[in-house]
């Protein structure tokens, strides 16, 4: 192979954001010359310190295929069947990981995915940089739809891709960058979580684990780690398949022991602070984009607290590296959830409202709701369409003002007031009304007077999207929170079949 290379995201098949500079960037012999022709425009640079990187000006039209060259006079690349579309970056952790065939409509999805007009690159996997790291990244590339290929694409990010190609009628890019398990926290430069007192506490967690052991202790631990999981993983797995409805105690009495998970810290883990985002994130960063995708929070369950800091850091990071501080970022807010045997610490309704939080205050962001999408006692519900389709409404509404606001939002807390010895609570996007699942009268409501001691309260629908408490426990009421739990019953929706969103008003409660 020659001197001359791009970076491993630049293949056949990509897919290039429409109307935006299209940056292309890789490596070669210093002081050579590079040159980059697109659709008609030509650029170069030179190669200094053995990189280069190369700004073409944007394609202000869908397209395709196209050709791209690149020459440093003695070496030509050529890649081929580009298109210029619409590209949106897939992040998380392990449902926004979940795979097309393990979905519960991927079966069905993957014989016909050929016509859904969506590309996919995915990230490599790799959580530590060493001599096999730039082998390792160059065996992918861009792939086009098919059942073989799309078999391992993340779901939502397909779902995502498939309805925003069928609206807008363009090919579709969805770069996967994900790793299930993780937290926010190793998507983010370290350098950047020592700044803040509070999310030093990440950095600071892994140099404790790592006091006093060497390397070699590192890999024997993670050795025996994934020795044990060889063998309990496949034991869980059998129990959950002859007992379906079994309790999490019992699968763990069924396997001989309790979770070791998560495995050991160390520099090859994927857990540490900062460490995918060197790994993963700036091997992609700057490719052109329009917007993120991102499911994650569960992992950050132990310390809700401080997700809603820790998220609009990742937020700020991931925007500084595409080079764009508004650039548009749809978050997934978490579905109801609760492991069998474990009780409701309430911890998901913190990181819920830190979402819900952070895209009121953060500018360009959207939220998907889909607290009617969860499964007790699995953290992976498997129907992902809703998802992904939810993404796609915030993505039409923010990103493309293709819809109004209220086609792209189910009923969400607007404000609220005491009358008499009722509370009144008024709902953006429901003016049209509300839509009860499975009973007569609203429930979840909950009611709370200056101890902010909460009783569940009758709820009267009013109109003009208002709602009416009421609560012999609570004479004088200041305080309401709506389906304030991990896991809970979701029946109350939007005329557009999209559910009400969580809410307190006692947010120090």
């Amino acid at each position: 192979m020659g001197a001359l290379k791009a970076a491993a995201i630049f293949t056949d098949h990509m897919v290039v954001q429409m109307g935006k500079p299209i940056i292309l960037w890789g490596h070669d012999y210093s002081g050579r010359k590079i040159t980059a022709t697109f659709c008609g425009y030509t650029a170069d640079t030179l190669c200094i310190d053995n990189c280069w990187k190369i700004t073409l000006p944007p394609v202000n039209t869908y397209g395709g295929p196209y050709e791209m060259t690149l020459t440093d006079g003695d070496e030509t690349i050529v890649f081929s069947d580009i298109m210029v579309g619409e590209v949106w970056i897939a992040g998380g952790q392990s449902n926004m990981e979940l795979e097309l065939q393990n979905e519960k409509h991927g079966a069905e999805e993957l014989e016909k995915v050929a016509d859904s007009n969506v590309r996919f690159y995915y990230t490599k996997k790799n959580p530590y940089i060493d001599e096999f790291f730039y082998i390792d990244e160059r065996n992918g590339g861009w792939a086009l739809p098919s059942p073989e290929s799309a078999r391992c694409w993340s779901a939502v990010g397909y779902y995502f891709g498939k309805k925003l190609a069928a609206d807008l009628g363009v090919t579709v890019g969805i770069i996967g960058c994900n790793w299930g398990g993780t937290s926010a926290s190793n998507w983010i430069d370290k350098k950047n979580l020592v700044r803040d007192i509070d999310t030093k506490t990440y950095v600071d967690e892994y140099d404790k684990a790592m006091e006093g052991k060497t390397f070699e202790d590192y890999l024997k631990d993670l050795r025996e780690y994934r020795e044990w999981e060889a063998e309990w993983q496949p034991k869980i797995n059998e129990f959950y398949e002859k007992n379906p409805e079994g309790s999490w105690d019992e699968a763990q009495e069924y396997a001989g022991s309790k979770s070791r998970w998560p495995e050991p810290l160390g520099p090859k883990s994927p857990f540490r602070a900062g460490g995918l985002y060197e790994t993963m994130l700036k091997r992609i960063a700057p490719y052109g984009a329009k917007g993120f995708i991102y499911y994650q929070g569960e992992s950050d369950d132990h310390k809700p607290q401080m997700y809603e800091k820790l998220l609009k850091m990742l937020i700020a990071q991931w925007r500084y590296d595409w080079n764009d501080p508004e650039m548009p970022f749809m978050i997934v807010q978490l579905p109801m959830f609760l492991n069998r045997d474990d009780i409701d610490r309430k911890n998901w309704c913190l990181i819920r409202e830190a979402q819900m939080n952070t895209h009121l205050t953060t500018s360009n962001t959207g939220i998907a709701v889909i607290l009617d999408c969860g499964e007790y006692g699995n953290i992976h519900p498997v129907d992902k369409i809703p998802v992904g389709e939810r993404l796609e409404l915030q993505a039409m509404y923010h990103t493309y003002g293709k819809i109004a606001e209220d086609e792209a939002y189910g009923p969400t807390y607007y404000r609220s007031f005491p009358e008499e010895d009722c509370f009144i609570i008024e709902f953006k996007h429901a003016k049209s009304g509300f839509d009860l699942r499975n009973e007569d009268t609203p429930s979840g409501f909950e009611l709370a007077g200056d101890d902010k001691e909460y009783h569940p309260a009758a709820a009267q629908i009013l109109s003009g999207g208002k709602i009416r408490l009421t609560c012999p426990n609570v004479k004088e009421p200041k305080f309401a929170r709506f389906r304030w739990v991990n896991y809970g019953d979701v029946t109350l929706f939007g005329k557009n079949g999209l559910p009400a969103a969580p809410f307190r008003t006692s947010p120090e409660a």
